[in-house]
């Protein structure tokens, strides 16, 4: 955004509308996975990703800052909610990190000797199903032998990748959900007399999210 004059509401719903949409591309990134490292196919789109990003959000953060800063209410709620966006990025983008390394670290365990048995249901099955027909035990046995693994230490570590994909895409859907609701607000209030306030209901989305988890945390 530019900001040669006071951004027009405008301005700042179509700033929070572009940084949506380059959270939401996070989710659509995709990157190579060699066969031995097939288990980590759900995580490295997001993971080389996201470090562009976060690094883009924060260049047109700073680039707006190089300028007058916004101080009506508008652009006021308008940089609550990117910044609020672009640090609840980057603590999900750290915690994905996080659960990689695990990952990474948990798939250098030894295999089991030769004759071991090697179950296919992990001990943490939270959230999955282990059923698998003759078809996909033997895709899960290829790629377990493609990886250096036994089939039973594959499915932990894809199963462990999956989760970690998951708790991305929950939290840049929720973070490109809300920089949309806050655009939309902020486009609404342009139409009416109702000024923006200063009351915990006109904060923005992720703002007020991001209190709740912290109520709910203590």
């Amino acid at each position: 955004m530019t900001a040669d004059a006071t951004p027009n509401r405008s301005s700042l719903a179509g700033w929070l509308t572009d940084a949506a949409q380059t959270v939401a591309g996070v989710l659509t990134a995709e990157h190579s996975v060699p066969t031995s490292r097939s288990y980590l196919y759900p995580v490295l789109g997001p993971l080389a990703a996201g470090p562009r990003v976060v690094g883009e959000l924060n260049d047109r953060l700073e680039d707006l800052l190089d300028e007058p800063l916004p101080a009506t209410p508008a652009g006021l709620f308008a940089l609550a909610s990117y910044a609020s966006a672009l640090g609840w990025l980057t603590e999900s983008l750290a915690e994905l990190t996080a659960a990689v390394d695990v990952i990474c670290t948990r798939a250098g365990i030894p295999v089991l000797e030769p004759g071991s048995h090697a179950t296919l249901v992990p001990d943490d099955d939270e959230g999955f199903d282990y059923s698998f027909n003759a078809l996909e035990l033997a895709a899960i046995r290829s790629a377990a032998e493609a990886a250096g693994m036994t089939p039973g230490t594959y499915v932990e570590v894809l199963a462990d990748s999956l989760r970690a994909a998951a708790a991305i895409t929950d939290a840049c859907m929720e973070i490109s959900s809300g920089l949309i609701e806050d655009a939309q607000y902020i486009l609404d209030e342009a139409t009416s007399d109702v000024r923006i306030s200063d009351g915990p209901g006109s904060l923005p989305t992720l703002v007020r999210s991001l209190l709740t988890r912290m109520e709910a945390a203590e």
